[in-house]
């Protein structure tokens, strides 16, 4: 019955009532015309009372429960445009207003406890990012004060090892400030047409000397060498391709190599930097573009960074209003692939 009308309601409870009544003046007269009559003035007479209390003292109360939680759900703008118009069924909306309100707030305290956990994590991969270059530099400055700083054999190595965790604190609250501008928006993007491969062989002969070092070998995707002209922020996009392509070097095998493909995606062009590394196991692939999130911490701090890149790359991208996304394999390699907007010249 949870979808009738008060009409409907009080019809059901009148009949109810009438044959009652009916049965009970049948047993007692024991006269079928007589029961018969007692049966509909009953119907009758109890449908309008039932009818007028329904309408008076429950269903009006209900409507403007109903009213409340629909004003609520849509908010003051549609409030007002929709006027007094309500429902012809409240009771039922009631009951699925009710019934959504709980799946929302019960999905809103999963999304809650998710938050709160992720603040614990945030503020705990903060502190630890911070206190390492910091007890470092108190370290090298405690030796040096005692003692260390007149012997010519260590004092310039302790002050270099000083200015080098300085260098990584500046980097890091460099890194905080720009993720900080690109989550509000105010870092502008300030788009132009360029040759994405150019910008991408730029990277590569910029890293050419670090990636020999680590034994990696730089390729475009066979097909794919040509220009791709793009409209986006260039020193942006830049310092995106930097950030995967330094990734690929430093989580890179022994004579890998680092693969840059690009594709025509109608509106737009994928470019997909692709390594023969140590890859990533599944599990750690949906946090990758967290902030902080390392897969493995002792290599990755010792690989440098400040653990912000990918979070900050992900923002320059979707600044852009386009996608980024990841495919890894444990001990194959990773695929980074990103989309920019294609330019189209207008006659």
């Amino acid at each position: 019955m949870k979808n009738f009308k008060p009409r409907s309601i009080t019809l059901y409870a009148s009949i109810v009532l009438a044959l009652v009544v009916g049965i009970i003046s049948f047993l007692f007269n024991k006269n079928l015309w007589s029961a018969l009559v007692v049966g509909i003035s009953t119907l009758v007479l109890s449908y309008f009372i039932f009818l007028y209390i329904i309408e008076q003292f429950i269903y009006r109360r209900i409507k403007l429960i109903y009213k409340s939680i629909h004003s609520l759900k849509l908010g003051k703008e549609f409030k007002d445009a929709l006027g007094e118009r309500v429902s012809t069924d409240p009771l039922g909306e009631v009951e699925k207003e009710v019934a959504d309100w709980s799946v929302d707030k019960k999905d809103e305290l999963e999304d809650l406890k998710k938050l709160e956990k992720f603040r614990r994590e945030f503020l705990a991969n903060l502190s630890h990012e911070f206190k390492t270059p910091l007890f470092s530099i108190q370290g090298y400055l405690h030796t040096l004060l005692d003692g260390a700083l007149e012997d010519k054999n260590v004092n310039r190595k302790f002050l270099d090892k000083s200015a080098s965790s300085v260098e990584r604190l500046v980097n890091l609250v460099a890194d905080l400030e720009e993720i900080s501008k690109l989550e509000k928006g105010e870092i502008k993007i300030n788009y132009e047409e360029f040759d994405v491969n150019k910008l991408t062989h730029d990277v590569m002969n910029e890293l050419e000397d670090k990636a020999h070092k680590n034994g990696i070998h730089f390729h475009i995707k066979k097909g794919t060498d040509k220009p791709w002209i793009v409209s986006a922020d260039k020193e942006k996009i830049r310092q995106v391709v930097t950030n995967l392509i330094d990734n690929s070097i430093k989580y890179g095998k022994a004579n890998g190599e680092t693969v840059v493909g690009f594709y025509d995606m109608d509106e737009n062009i994928l470019i997909e930097v692709t390594d023969t590394g140590i890859g990533i196991n599944e599990e750690h692939l949906p946090r990758l573009f967290e902030r902080f999130y390392r897969v493995d911490k002792s290599r990755s701090r010792d690989a440098g960074g400040t653990g912000l890149g990918l979070a900050i790359v992900k923002h320059i991208i979707e600044a852009h209003h386009q996608v980024i996304h990841v495919r890894s394999t444990a001990n194959v390699g990773s695929t980074f692939g990103f989309t920019l907007k294609k330019f189209e010249a207008h006659s």
